[in-house]
């Protein structure tokens, strides 16, 4: 692999720009780009929007091999890195702490880490102060390279053309 999706890049294809009924093409791209390993996700996002009960999710529960485990040791020992640095962080406040160490984000963030992946994210940073904690100030903070959707298919080239 060398990209890791978040689960809101589904999210939000599915509910924005790359509907699924309307651009099938970008499914079908993002099938061939597992295929080929340039990316993928993990488990965490796997039961979170496999949970979801609508189309994304029955496509999601067809790949769940697609979606690495997290819980070998060298992960688990990053995301308890994670897990400190955002709860002794002098702004991250309750309820985002729990929210944000509850889900998938700071497993994604810690395979990311072990694995040498890039973090693929539609959240934005959030400023020095924040109460909420973030997908890009974490990756931020642990070394982890973050890109967005948008950059993701300029880097790999995507192209999806009417016939």
């Amino acid at each position: 692999m060398t990209y890791l999706l978040d689960a809101n890049t589904y999210i939000q294809a599915k509910s924005l720009h790359y509907r699924m009924h309307i651009v099938p093409g970008f499914w079908d791209w993002l099938d061939q780009q597992f295929g080929v390993g340039q990316v993928g996700s993990i488990r965490s996002v796997y039961d979170e929007l496999s949970a979801g009960g609508d189309e994304l999710s029955e496509w999601v529960k067809l790949r769940r091999h697609q979606f690495l485990a997290v819980d070998e040791e060298v992960t688990q020992a990053v995301f308890t890195d994670i897990a400190d640095h955002v709860v002794t962080h002098s702004s991250y406040q309750e309820p985002h702490v729990s929210s944000f160490l509850a889900g998938a984000d700071p497993w994604l963030v810690a395979k990311a880490k072990v694995i040498g992946d890039q973090v693929v994210t539609n959240e934005a940073r959030v400023g020095l102060g924040s109460k909420k904690v973030k997908v890009p100030n974490i990756c931020d903070q642990f070394q982890v390279t973050r890109l967005d959707t948008y950059d993701l298919l300029d880097t790999l080239r995507a192209r999806f053309v009417l016939d």
